[in-house]
């Protein structure tokens, strides 16, 4: 008898983009102090509320709530009162103010920059945010770049090598201290010209726990490709394609 696999269930997870206040997409490798220097693909009408009540109307959970820097505390809050337990929340997460956010609403904390500093992994932070929130309220950022052929995590706004390698031993290992990945292709992200295949070939065979893609996404040729190569086993996330954020790619569509 001939074994077939079984594919899993691949799911959109929406994004909410925070910018100086403002629900924007940018380019994330221009993400600085200085303003004039981000590359903005769309800035939105509406407010942070008007895409969590979309989102929460349309029953897609496991989005997330990114603060692209300082001054996005109050639309966060904004957007995580209007879907409550709907929406995860990033951008400066700490141990200190992780529980605040969780109050507000998130259903969980992206941690990024927290637990990668000074180009190190501190195992110890990542502990003391499991302590204060729970495994199960944890997700991951990991924003990988290829040298070499090995996968690094970059921080400080993707200008700094860290010395983290992304491969399945170091999955793992993180794995036992939240509950989700969120995996950011540096290179690619927020620039609509074709997703890093290698990166998701590789996450796709590393991890075991709910996993999302972002970056490079232009159409629905792509998101076919993302599902035949995952077999399922990844989620993904579209921001400047996506009709909602000025993009081709029609949302109801996808």
């Amino acid at each position: 008898m001939k074994l077939v696999e079984r594919r899993l269930l691949m799911q959109f997870r929406p994004c909410i983009d925070l910018h100086v206040g403002k629900v924007k997409q940018i380019v994330g490798s221009t993400l600085s102090d200085k303003e004039q220097d981000v590359v903005e693909n769309f800035v939105s009408e509406h407010p942070p509320s008007y895409y969590a009540q979309l989102f929460k109307r349309d029953r897609l959970t496991g989005g997330h709530v990114i603060m692209l820097g300082k001054g996005n505390e109050e639309a966060a809050k904004e957007a995580l009162t209007a879907y409550p337990g709907g929406l995860q929340i990033g951008g400066g997460i700490t141990a200190d103010n992780a529980r605040q956010f969780i109050e507000y609403g998130a259903s969980h904390v992206i941690v990024t920059s927290y637990i990668f500093h000074n180009g190190q992994f501190d195992l110890e932070r990542l502990e003391k945010l499991v302590s204060t929130v729970g495994k199960d309220r944890i997700v991951i950022d990991l924003s990988c770049r290829k040298t070499d052929g090995k996968w690094f995590v970059m921080t400080d706004r993707w200008t700094t090598w860290s010395d983290f390698e992304v491969n399945a031993q170091s999955i793992q290992m993180l794995e036992k201290y939240c509950a989700e990945f969120l995996i950011h292709a540096v290179d690619v992200e927020g620039k609509k010209g074709g997703m890093e295949l290698d990166l998701i070939k590789d996450l796709a065979s590393w991890t075991t726990i709910p996993t999302t893609y972002a970056g490079g996404v232009r159409g629905m040729k792509d998101l076919q490709l993302f599902e035949r190569m995952t077999n399922g086993r990844l989620h993904i996330t579209i921001g400047s394609a996506l009709s909602i954020f000025g993009g081709d790619l029609l949302y109801d569509e996808v």
